[in-house]
């Protein structure tokens, strides 16, 4: 258990990890080019960049889906618990249960699960539901779920692709500022370099940011479904009344 959590723990530090090491490579590379970490502050550019992302966001994004991704955003840090090995074990010992004692046996297990997934599986088997039954009511609600969850954090991978073109929309606006003052000589090299912030900004928080965010999080729903694809296997199977051995050695092939 302990080694478990603290392989845990090491994948909740990845993503912190992550998000320093991408900044330090902007500001190391900034800095190693010859500019000054100064440079890279523009008060226009993030407004463009970020709330012109925002901006797109909001108007692709319906209301409930936003409100599910933000929801969702804490979960490149610390994701949902997702314990295969330990509802492998679970799913074994409730198939024990319904052999010796049959599936009413299970009833006193609702009262100690927290998960309504889970739950809504026990109550199935519980009230003596059909295998078919069970497969399909589950399936649905595995599928309407991982469905919302992955157009959530899809959200994220739309603003990585929104970003880059706001910075460039930022760049051209810098550039049109710069041929004002073409008359002035001194100006174009700091207007020039200003201009091209945005363009940082934008391919920046594409590429180190928004777009590694959204792919973990497609990775998490597609890992939890999968767990949860085990318990239907595996509540079918105890419907089936098969030998929890037998049960236990076609779980496990879930978890490779």
């Amino acid at each position: 258990m302990k080694t478990a959590q603290a392989t845990s723990d090491r994948i909740q530090m990845m993503t912190p990890i992550g998000v320093v090491l991408a900044i330090a490579t902007v500001l190391g590379g900034i800095v190693l080019k010859g500019s000054g970490i100064h440079s890279l502050w523009s008060a226009a550019a993030l407004v463009v960049v970020f709330v012109g992302t925002a901006s797109a966001i909001l108007v692709q994004t319906p209301a409930t889906t936003l409100k599910r991704a933000l929801k969702m955003l804490p979960w490149v840090i610390k994701p949902p618990k997702n314990d295969g090995p330990g509802l492998i074990k679970s799913v074994v010992g409730w198939g024990d249960i319904a052999r010796r004692q049959g599936l009413l046996g299970l009833e006193p297990q609702l009262e100690k699960e927290k998960d309504a997934f889970v739950k809504k599986g026990l109550q199935l088997l519980v009230d003596g539901s059909e295998p078919d039954t069970i497969r399909g009511v589950l399936g649905a609600e595995l599928d309407g779920r991982r469905h919302a969850d992955l157009i959530a954090a899809k959200v994220f991978e739309s603003a990585g692709t929104y970003a880059p073109t706001m910075g460039i929309i930022g760049a051209v606006m810098g550039l049109m500022a710069v041929m004002e003052h073409l008359s002035e000589p001194s100006k174009l090299g700091p207007g020039i370099a200003g201009a091209f912030v945005s363009t940082v900004y934008g391919i920046a928080s594409a590429n180190l940011i928004l777009l590694p965010l959204a792919h973990k999080l497609k990775g998490l729903v597609n890992e939890q479904a999968r767990t949860r694809e085990m318990l239907i296997e595996g509540l079918v199977a105890i419907a089936e009344g098969e030998n929890p051995r037998h049960i236990e050695a076609k779980l496990k092939g879930f978890c490779h």
